[in-house]
């Protein structure tokens, strides 16, 4: 496990419901290493078609962000941007 500062490990704690529906550990530690082991994602990519979800992830990030309602659409954005 690579060595996060606290406050990364603060910050990436918001997404622990986005990381359970998404089937993936949901600790903020796990949640960290995520974002560090799959970034920069490129500017040009869209979050749900990044290489590193599988097809039923992918296709809830596109349902959640089409429909643009809080909280997924919100905590969607936020990841798109931690990634990148």
């Amino acid at each position: 496990m690579p060595d996060h500062s606290p406050e990364f490990i603060d910050q990436c704690a918001c997404f622990s419901d986005l990381f359970d529906q998404l089937g993936l550990p949901s600790s903020p530690a796990q949640i960290a290493d995520f974002i560090t082991t799959h970034q920069p994602l490129p500017g040009d990519v869209l979050l749900a078609d990044a290489p590193f979800w599988n097809t039923a992830q992918a296709q809830f990030l596109r349902e959640q962000k089409q429909r643009d309602e809080p909280p997924w659409a919100i905590l969607i954005d936020q990841l798109g941007e931690a990634l990148r």
